[in-house]
Protein backbone atom coordinates (compact mmCIF):
# COMPACT_ATOMS: atom_id res chain seq x y z
CA UNK A 1 0.00 0.00 0.00
CA UNK A 2 2.54 2.60 0.41
CA UNK A 3 4.51 1.48 -2.35
CA UNK A 4 1.51 2.31 -4.40
CA UNK A 5 0.70 5.67 -2.65
CA UNK A 6 4.63 7.14 -3.18
CA UNK A 7 3.97 5.55 -6.96
CA UNK A 8 1.10 7.60 -7.05
CA UNK A 9 2.92 10.65 -5.49
CA UNK A 10 5.40 10.73 -8.41
CA UNK A 11 2.82 10.86 -11.02
CA UNK A 12 1.27 13.80 -9.37
CA UNK A 13 3.09 15.88 -7.24
CA UNK A 14 5.67 17.94 -8.91
CA UNK A 15 9.04 17.15 -7.91
CA UNK A 16 8.28 14.29 -5.94
CA UNK A 17 9.54 10.92 -7.08
CA UNK A 18 11.26 7.23 -5.66
CA UNK A 19 14.21 7.17 -4.67
CA UNK A 20 17.12 5.38 -6.94
CA UNK A 21 16.45 6.89 -10.09
CA UNK A 22 19.03 8.11 -11.78
CA UNK A 23 19.00 10.50 -14.95
CA UNK A 24 21.67 10.85 -17.73
CA UNK A 25 22.14 14.31 -18.81
CA UNK A 26 24.78 15.79 -21.39
CA UNK A 27 25.53 19.45 -20.47
CA UNK A 28 27.46 22.08 -22.12
CA UNK A 29 30.57 22.99 -20.78
CA UNK A 30 29.82 26.80 -20.24
CA UNK A 31 26.31 25.49 -18.00
CA UNK A 32 27.98 22.44 -16.42
CA UNK A 33 29.34 24.08 -12.77
CA UNK A 34 26.14 25.86 -12.54
CA UNK A 35 23.89 22.53 -13.63
CA UNK A 36 25.54 20.80 -10.77
CA UNK A 37 24.48 22.95 -8.17
CA UNK A 38 21.04 23.37 -9.70
CA UNK A 39 20.91 19.15 -10.13
CA UNK A 40 22.38 18.71 -5.98
CA UNK A 41 19.55 20.50 -5.16
CA UNK A 42 16.98 19.11 -7.48
CA UNK A 43 18.08 15.97 -6.11
CA UNK A 44 17.59 16.66 -2.31
CA UNK A 45 13.79 18.05 -3.34
CA UNK A 46 13.11 14.47 -5.53
CA UNK A 47 15.12 11.51 -4.40
CA UNK A 48 16.16 11.64 -8.36
CA UNK A 49 19.93 11.02 -9.02
CA UNK A 50 21.37 12.98 -11.79
CA UNK A 51 24.79 12.26 -13.52
CA UNK A 52 26.34 14.73 -15.62
CA UNK A 53 28.36 14.22 -18.59
CA UNK A 54 30.14 17.47 -20.21
CA UNK A 55 31.99 18.56 -23.16
CA UNK A 56 31.49 21.39 -25.97
CA UNK A 57 28.06 21.59 -27.67
CA UNK A 58 29.29 20.05 -30.81
CA UNK A 59 31.01 17.08 -28.81
CA UNK A 60 27.69 16.21 -27.37
CA UNK A 61 25.61 16.30 -30.40
CA UNK A 62 28.29 13.62 -31.93
CA UNK A 63 27.67 11.73 -29.07
CA UNK A 64 23.85 12.04 -29.63
CA UNK A 65 23.40 11.09 -32.90
CA UNK A 66 26.15 7.92 -32.73
CA UNK A 67 23.87 6.61 -29.69
CA UNK A 68 25.32 7.58 -26.45
CA UNK A 69 22.65 6.70 -24.18
CA UNK A 70 21.34 10.36 -22.68
CA UNK A 71 17.54 11.13 -21.45
CA UNK A 72 18.59 15.25 -21.45
CA UNK A 73 20.59 17.27 -23.23
CA UNK A 74 21.49 20.74 -22.50
CA UNK A 75 22.88 22.77 -25.45
CA UNK A 76 24.93 26.22 -25.59
CA UNK A 77 23.11 27.08 -28.79
CA UNK A 78 19.95 26.24 -30.44
CA UNK A 79 21.66 24.49 -33.35
CA UNK A 80 21.95 21.27 -32.65
CA UNK A 81 18.30 20.53 -30.52
CA UNK A 82 17.48 21.75 -33.47
CA UNK A 83 18.77 19.25 -36.07
CA UNK A 84 18.50 16.48 -33.21
CA UNK A 85 14.48 17.80 -33.98
CA UNK A 86 14.89 17.32 -37.58
CA UNK A 87 16.34 14.19 -36.94
CA UNK A 88 13.39 12.60 -35.16
CA UNK A 89 16.09 12.14 -32.07
CA UNK A 90 13.77 13.84 -29.33
CA UNK A 91 10.55 13.76 -27.68
CA UNK A 92 7.62 15.96 -29.64
CA UNK A 93 7.61 19.50 -27.41
CA UNK A 94 10.39 19.14 -25.22
CA UNK A 95 12.91 21.65 -27.02
CA UNK A 96 13.28 24.63 -24.96
CA UNK A 97 15.23 27.61 -24.58
CA UNK A 98 16.75 27.21 -20.80
CA UNK A 99 19.20 30.33 -20.78
CA UNK A 100 20.88 33.33 -22.91
CA UNK A 101 24.46 32.85 -22.79
CA UNK A 102 26.65 36.40 -22.30
CA UNK A 103 29.83 36.86 -23.78
CA UNK A 104 32.95 38.70 -21.80
CA UNK A 105 36.37 39.73 -23.36
CA UNK A 106 39.00 38.96 -20.49
CA UNK A 107 42.39 40.65 -20.19
CA UNK A 108 43.95 39.91 -16.95
CA UNK A 109 45.13 43.43 -15.43
CA UNK A 110 43.42 45.47 -17.87
CA UNK A 111 40.68 48.08 -16.14
CA UNK A 112 39.09 48.50 -19.06
CA UNK A 113 39.68 45.77 -21.65
CA UNK A 114 38.08 46.34 -25.09
CA UNK A 115 38.63 44.68 -28.35
CA UNK A 116 40.73 47.02 -30.10
CA UNK A 117 43.19 46.73 -27.26
CA UNK A 118 43.67 42.88 -28.76
CA UNK A 119 46.13 44.54 -31.35
CA UNK A 120 48.29 44.71 -28.51
CA UNK A 121 48.53 41.85 -26.39
CA UNK A 122 51.82 39.76 -26.94
CA UNK A 123 50.32 36.52 -25.80
CA UNK A 124 48.16 33.85 -26.93
CA UNK A 125 44.24 35.27 -27.26
CA UNK A 126 41.98 31.82 -26.06
CA UNK A 127 38.85 31.31 -27.87
CA UNK A 128 36.35 28.38 -27.75
CA UNK A 129 36.67 26.20 -31.33
CA UNK A 130 33.90 27.81 -33.26
CA UNK A 131 33.22 24.95 -34.96
CA UNK A 132 31.98 23.23 -32.17
CA UNK A 133 31.64 25.85 -29.43
CA UNK A 134 28.82 27.95 -29.46
CA UNK A 135 30.70 31.08 -27.49
CA UNK A 136 33.37 30.24 -29.85
CA UNK A 137 31.27 30.84 -33.01
CA UNK A 138 30.09 34.12 -30.95
CA UNK A 139 33.96 35.17 -30.34
CA UNK A 140 34.82 34.60 -34.15
CA UNK A 141 31.48 37.09 -34.91
CA UNK A 142 32.54 39.55 -32.38
CA UNK A 143 36.22 39.41 -33.97
CA UNK A 144 34.98 39.69 -37.18
CA UNK A 145 32.96 42.35 -36.23
CA UNK A 146 36.19 44.74 -35.24
CA UNK A 147 37.73 43.59 -38.33
CA UNK A 148 40.63 42.22 -36.47
CA UNK A 149 39.92 38.14 -37.43
CA UNK A 150 42.88 38.57 -40.45
CA UNK A 151 45.26 40.16 -38.01
CA UNK A 152 44.46 38.23 -35.31
CA UNK A 153 43.80 34.54 -36.61
CA UNK A 154 47.94 33.75 -35.45
CA UNK A 155 47.62 34.67 -32.10
CA UNK A 156 44.07 32.57 -31.58
CA UNK A 157 44.26 29.41 -29.22
CA UNK A 158 41.62 27.59 -29.56
CA UNK A 159 39.95 25.58 -26.25
CA UNK A 160 38.14 22.26 -26.94
CA UNK A 161 35.14 23.79 -25.18
CA UNK A 162 34.25 27.52 -23.30
CA UNK A 163 35.74 25.51 -19.95
CA UNK A 164 39.32 25.11 -21.86
CA UNK A 165 39.40 28.45 -22.92
CA UNK A 166 38.39 29.87 -19.49
CA UNK A 167 41.19 27.61 -17.85
CA UNK A 168 44.04 28.97 -20.65
CA UNK A 169 43.50 32.57 -19.21
CA UNK A 170 43.58 31.42 -16.28
CA UNK A 171 46.58 30.01 -15.71
CA UNK A 172 48.45 31.99 -17.93
CA UNK A 173 48.86 30.22 -21.14
CA UNK A 174 47.12 33.00 -22.57
CA UNK A 175 47.27 36.68 -21.98
CA UNK A 176 43.46 37.20 -23.53
CA UNK A 177 40.52 34.99 -24.03
CA UNK A 178 36.87 35.37 -25.00
CA UNK A 179 34.77 33.44 -21.94
CA UNK A 180 31.39 33.35 -20.79
CA UNK A 181 30.06 35.46 -18.13
CA UNK A 182 29.23 32.45 -15.94
CA UNK A 183 32.69 31.99 -15.09
CA UNK A 184 34.00 34.99 -14.30
CA UNK A 185 30.51 36.56 -12.89
CA UNK A 186 32.17 36.19 -9.14
CA UNK A 187 35.70 37.85 -10.00
CA UNK A 188 36.81 41.13 -8.92
CA UNK A 189 38.55 41.39 -12.07
CA UNK A 190 36.68 44.05 -14.64
CA UNK A 191 35.86 42.52 -17.96
CA UNK A 192 33.85 43.89 -21.09
CA UNK A 193 30.74 42.06 -21.29
CA UNK A 194 30.63 42.18 -25.52
CA UNK A 195 27.65 44.71 -26.97
CA UNK A 196 24.98 41.66 -27.93
CA UNK A 197 24.28 43.31 -31.47
CA UNK A 198 28.12 41.99 -32.04
CA UNK A 199 27.19 38.68 -32.37
CA UNK A 200 24.23 36.40 -32.62
CA UNK A 201 22.04 35.22 -29.16
CA UNK A 202 23.47 32.51 -27.43
CA UNK A 203 20.37 30.87 -26.88
CA UNK A 204 20.77 27.90 -24.52
CA UNK A 205 18.21 25.22 -25.41
CA UNK A 206 17.10 22.02 -23.90
CA UNK A 207 15.63 18.84 -25.48
CA UNK A 208 14.56 15.38 -23.65
CA UNK A 209 15.80 12.25 -26.07
CA UNK A 210 13.25 10.10 -27.37
CA UNK A 211 15.65 6.86 -26.19
CA UNK A 212 14.89 7.89 -22.79
CA UNK A 213 13.27 5.45 -21.10
CA UNK A 214 12.81 7.81 -17.78
CA UNK A 215 10.36 10.37 -19.65
CA UNK A 216 8.24 11.68 -16.69
CA UNK A 217 11.48 12.29 -14.77
CA UNK A 218 13.50 13.69 -17.76
CA UNK A 219 10.40 16.45 -17.78
CA UNK A 220 10.51 16.66 -13.49
CA UNK A 221 13.81 18.11 -14.64
CA UNK A 222 13.10 20.30 -17.25
CA UNK A 223 10.32 21.94 -15.91
CA UNK A 224 12.58 22.69 -12.48
CA UNK A 225 15.30 24.24 -14.59
CA UNK A 226 12.56 26.43 -16.53
CA UNK A 227 11.22 27.25 -12.83
CA UNK A 228 10.84 31.02 -12.00
CA UNK A 229 12.93 30.53 -9.13
CA UNK A 230 15.54 28.78 -11.08
CA UNK A 231 15.21 31.37 -13.69
CA UNK A 232 15.94 34.32 -11.25
CA UNK A 233 18.67 32.36 -10.26
CA UNK A 234 20.10 32.03 -13.47
CA UNK A 235 20.08 35.72 -13.64
CA UNK A 236 22.63 36.54 -10.66
CA UNK A 237 24.85 33.95 -12.49
CA UNK A 238 26.00 35.53 -15.45
CA UNK A 239 23.02 34.52 -18.35
CA UNK A 240 19.64 36.29 -19.42
CA UNK A 241 16.43 34.47 -18.31
CA UNK A 242 15.00 32.41 -20.88
CA UNK A 243 12.39 34.37 -22.79
CA UNK A 244 14.02 37.86 -21.58
CA UNK A 245 14.37 40.49 -24.22
CA UNK A 246 18.11 41.02 -25.30
CA UNK A 247 19.09 44.37 -25.24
Amino acid sequence: MKTALLWLACLVTPYVSCAGEMLRVAVASNFYPTLQSLSNTFSQKTGIGVSLSSASSGTLYAQIVNGAPFDLFLSADALRPRRLQEQQLILAGSRKTYALGKLVLWIPGQTEPTIQRLQDVSGRIAIANPRVAPYGSAAKQVIEHADLWTQLQGKLAMGNNITQTYQFVRSGNAAAGFVALSQVVKSAEQMLIVPQAWYQPIEQQLVILKRTKQQQLAQQLSDYLLSEPVQRTLATLGYWQAGSVIP
